[in-house]
């Protein structure tokens, strides 16, 4: 399958949340979606620890690697290292309003600039065979979407780029904190649709707000080459992608159980801690296996309670799967 294919369903770059163990358990429930690292800035690839800021596993394919950056050399220098890890594609951030951002000069505030969008993006596929994508916003303050966002995507792809994603909603760089940028915005779903009319040859992911299998699938219904869930895919994993395969990519193959996925990431842990690591950096990621599912509760408590201890091991999880079974029962 083309990774184009993977891209009609995928799981957003997510600051602190999508690191290697919540794609490794996200994999385990969709075979095909698209899966995205945490955003991380082409200084840091360049300088920075390699092993611990780009590696991964190779079940976790497909995969991408986010960048943050708006230096054309940095960039393709960051890209071709990334290319080098392996990763099936390399995503420009042109959508995070974070202070942070915003004075390194990237991210929604690139918004404002496409011709250097267009440089930094024709550096990066210079630079290496792995294809290169964009996440933007539909605008910035006090832009005008329906002419911005057309002129963006124009320009940034004359440059190269053929497969964007699209955060349905503006970021205010001046007045709202990053997470109030997540959810007040509101959302223009038409306008990103009618991109999608507009620029039939481009491939375009719409982005933000999305909850629900049912709503994914009328998105790409409607026309859209792709669907990017976020916070839903991290908080309700089970029911954002246990079904994905069959509904959004037709496989055959009947879904997996949320215990079954419980029970496969045992092994992984049981390598994680071998190596040194904790039980609590992987069970973060795994509290809403079971949300809105009977025993949740029981779940979510026994890991939290119990897995930041020191010496903490797959009997933790075992021990809340069993809580579950019970309540299940």
């Amino acid at each position: 399958m083309q990774i184009n294919q993977h891209a009609r369903l995928s799981c957003a770059p997510m600051m602190d949340w999508t690191d290697r163990h919540c794609r490794y358990f996200h994999r385990l429930m969709s075979s095909h979606a698209l899966l995205y690292t945490e955003m991380v800035t082409a200084p840091a690839v360049i300088h920075g620890d390699r092993e611990r800021l780009l590696g991964f596993s190779a079940p976790e394919h497909p995969v991408a690697v986010q960048l943050g950056g708006s230096d054309p050399v940095q960039l393709a220098e960051a890209t071709r290292i990334a290319g080098d890890y392996g990763y099936d594609e390399v995503n420009l951030n042109v959508g995070c309003p974070s202070d942070r951002v915003q004075s390194g000069s990237f991210g929604a505030i690139l918004m404002e600039q496409p011709g250097l969008v267009a440089d930094c993006v024709a550096a990066m596929i210079a630079a290496s065979p792995v294809e290169v994508t964009v996440k933007c916003r539909i605008g910035v303050d006090e832009q005008v979407p329906e002419q911005v966002l057309p002129d963006f995507l124009r320009v940034v792809s004359e440059a190269g780029v053929t497969r964007f994603t699209i955060h349905a909603r503006k970021a205010w760089l001046q007045g709202l904190s990053p997470k109030e940028n997540r959810d007040i915005p509101p959302l223009d779903y038409p306008l990103v649709h009618r991109m999608k009319a507009d620029f039939p040859h481009l491939h375009l992911s719409i982005n933000g707000g999305i909850t629900t299998l049912d709503e994914a699938e009328a998105h790409l219904a409607a026309g859209m080459d792709g669907v990017m869930i976020g916070r839903a895919a991290y908080h309700t994993p089970a029911d954002m992608l246990l079904e994905a395969d069959q509904r959004i990519f037709g496989a055959r193959t009947l879904p997996k159980t949320a215990h079954q996925v419980a029970e496969e990431m045992l092994p992984y842990i049981e390598a994680h801690l071998a190596a040194g690591g904790r039980l609590n950096q992987i069970t973060r990621h795994m509290l809403g296996l079971f949300a809105g599912r009977p025993g949740a509760r029981h779940w979510k408590r026994i890991l939290s309670e119990r897995a930041h201890r020191d010496g903490a091991g797959p009997e933790v999880v075992q021990a809340a799967l069993d809580a579950v079974s019970k309540f299940a029962a």
